[in-house]
């Protein structure tokens, strides 16, 4: 499971130039009143409500905010307010952990204004909405897979923005999760026997994940699944790569141990 240090949040920065005649209406409009009044269909000029929905996520009110937000979009399509209103919907329902509403708001406001010098927090905000609902290693990695290619866009798209990099070492982290999977379904054929899917799983994260912590263990594993084949040359291939690579770790030891005992005199093909 992903640890909330790995939950990094990015602000969003957006500017809101309420006037003070505004924040007056809004108290006039809105104080005193049910949340359900709040959000429901009250005709009320531009500022005002917007003014109303960003004093909701001010207060932590967000589902509240982005329902308001909304609101500025339904009241006021044509307004420029209508567009920043959007953008803040998405992320109140991001911060209401409301990730599939967040999603479609941003895929929205991309759709309508894809050039807009907001597009690059909107395909971050979709990432982080995919990164924060990914799952232990024993669980369906779908969603995981959306967040790698989500956060492959935001560096594809804007490698110089202020999001790549902190979705550059999300991807590493996303990565690393891909190839924990495919190593516990890798152990679990091993275990049972299966040698051939087993090696199938270890050589995808040597091959695909290589730079992440499970490539060592991957390439013990096929160390020792091709001792279990009875073809120590690969055997001696995978340990030797090993050696060179992870000179030091535990797996290297591991696989010396077992080569020097069950095929000591192996040779390379």
């Amino acid at each position: 499971m992903l640890t909330k240090n790995m939950r990094a949040r990015s602000p969003l920065k957006l500017v809101l130039t309420a006037s003070v005649s505004a924040a007056l209406l809004l108290t006039a409009g809105c104080g005193g009143g049910k949340n359900k009044k709040d959000t429901s269909y009250v005709a009320r000029d531009v500022e005002t409500l917007y003014a109303a929905a960003k004093e909701r996520l001010d207060s932590g009110k967000v589902k509240q905010a982005a329902a308001l937000f909304d609101e500025v979009e339904r009241q006021h399509p044509y307004s420029p307010w209508a567009r920043r209103a959007q953008l803040m919907s998405a992320f109140s329902y991001y911060v209401a952990r409301n990730y599939n509403e967040s999603i479609q708001a941003s895929q929205r406001f991309l759709s309508i204004h894809p050039g807009n010098k907001d597009a690059p927090y909107a395909y971050y905000l979709i990432a982080l909405c995919y990164y924060e609902q990914i799952s232990d290693v024993q669980r369906d990695q779908k969603t995981t897979a959306q967040a790698l290619q989500a956060l492959n866009d935001v560096t594809r798209r804007y490698p110089e923005s202020e999001y790549a990099a902190d979705a550059r070492l999300k991807i590493d982290l996303v990565r690393d999760h891909l190839a924990g999977k495919e190593m516990e379904i890798g152990r679990f054929y091993e275990k049972s026997g299966r040698w051939i899917s087993a090696r199938i799983r270890f050589e995808k994260v040597v091959e695909q994940y290589d730079t992440t912590s499970h490539a060592p263990e991957a390439l013990y594993r096929l160390t020792e699944t091709s001792l279990a084949l009875g073809i120590p040359e690969e055997a001696k291939k995978y340990a030797a790569v090993l050696g060179s690579n992870y000179p030091g770790s535990e797996w290297y030891q591991r696989a010396f141990k077992l080569m020097s005992r069950y095929a000591p005199n192996a040779e390379a093909s």
